[in-house]
């Protein structure tokens, strides 16, 4: 058991680790999101609304729960730069004051 602990431990640390990264072209993306299941679902519904968004499948291997269910990890990434949606609203926002 206390190796199972720190085998969870230790991915999700390695996890922590993962924040961005470059494509082939040279775009930076973000890792926004990190999970599965319904939470994974909606956060990508929500980040598809602001942006670009990749999804890459990560091993299970470590997260007994997510082994024991089948159930699949995912990595949400967003691509960095560029205008958001939010900007847009934001400076809306300003102009009414």
């Amino acid at each position: 058991m206390a190796q199972e602990e720190e085998t969870v431990t230790e991915r999700i640390a390695q996890e922590e680790l993962i924040r961005e990264r470059m494509d082939e072209k040279g775009n930076k993306w973000r890792k926004v999101y990190f999970g599965g299941g319904e939470h994974f679902r909606n956060w990508l519904e929500q980040c598809r609304e602001l942006g670009e968004v990749e999804v890459e499948e990560v091993d299970s291997t470590g997260f007994k729960c997510f082994e024991e269910g089948g159930e699949k990890l995912y990595r949400i990434w967003m691509k960095v730069g560029g205008e958001s949606p939010t900007a847009d609203l934001e400076g809306d926002e300003d102009k009414q004051k």
